[in-house]
């Protein structure tokens, strides 16, 4: 079935650039550019990269903007798309955020993610909807990955 989209090519196109600057932002620490470029949704989700539950909203607190801030020392970031999709005035972007830096208090290293991400636009802005992220850019033996699904490499193991 072919679904028709509103969303032009010069639109996907500028989404995909937007977003390749606002992942330099981001692992820069410079939050503040990072929000000016899109909106997160009232409905937004966030699987982070590191596990756990996905968060369902994205805190705007001037205490979590600074804390992310410092998290997110300095680095380097762009995004490589696999593959977009898009119907009416949703876009989907899958791809590999290539970055490196220092985040977390550890020195500089490559802190590059696996992404699916889901925008709708909203008047001439776009908001992010969903963000999943993960850090298996590099295949993992599969054996790692059922520890890790156990929670075997996350603390004590669970009941």
């Amino acid at each position: 079935m072919t679904m028709n989209s509103g969303i032009t090519d010069a639109e996907l196109a500028d989404l995909i650039a937007t977003m390749d600057q606002a992942a330099d932002a981001y692992i820069r620490g410079d939050i503040r550019q990072y929000l000016s470029l899109f909106d997160h949704a009232d409905d937004y989700t966030l699987m982070a990269p590191y596990g756990g539950e996905t968060m369902p909203a994205f805190d705007r607190t001037d205490e979590q903007l600074e804390e992310t801030s410092r998290f997110f020392a300095s680095g380097e970031a762009t995004f490589d798309v696999d593959q977009s999709y898009v119907s009416g005035d949703l876009a989907v972007l899958v791809g590999v955020e290539r970055q490196h830096g220092v985040v977390g208090g550890l020195p500089d290293q490559d802190w590059s993610l696996r992404l699916t991400l889901v925008f709708r636009r909203a008047g001439s802005r776009w908001q992010i909807v969903h963000r999943h992220a993960d850090p298996l850019v590099r295949q993992i033996p599969f054996e790692h990955c059922a520890a890790l699904a156990r929670g075997l490499d996350s603390g004590p193991p669970r009941e």
